[in-house]
């Protein structure tokens, strides 16, 4: 059985807090999510070492006026990235474009649910 200690070393804790938008002018740190993801070196989603380190790939989301929300980084035929906290779709938050999107101090990555696509701002990024 695999544990933390054996993942790869591009596994990564990221935090990410909503960035400036209506309603929240100057963001708020107090909402966001917290990940263990692989990076690739450029700080991008590492499609191989997700599918060999699946169970590991953890989302946490907090402080959107309810419990924190625990769930898995999944990804659909055709390779995007979605956040999966229970069976079914009917609770799943799409990440835009997140192939794309490097996990660097400063960058800004979107995902939402339905119509509602929220900013958020790559916080921080360091070795669980």
């Amino acid at each position: 059985m695999t544990s933390l200690a054996d993942l790869t070393p591009g596994f990564r804790n990221v935090r990410l807090l909503l960035a400036r938008e209506k309603g929240h002018p100057i963001g708020d740190r107090e909402v966001g999510y917290d990940l263990l993801v692989p990076l690739d070196a450029e700080g991008r989603l590492d499609a191989a070492d997700w599918k060999t380190h699946q169970a590991f790939c953890r989302v946490r989301k907090f402080g959107d006026g309810s419990e924190d929300r625990i769930g898995l980084l999944r990804r659909k035929p055709g390779g995007q990235w979605y956040f999966d906290y229970s069976e079914g779709d009917r609770d799943d938050e799409i990440g835009f474009r997140l192939n794309d999107e490097r996990f660097t101090v400063g960058e800004y990555v979107s995902i939402g649910r339905k119509q509602a696509m929220h900013t958020y701002q790559v916080a921080r990024v360091e070795r669980p």
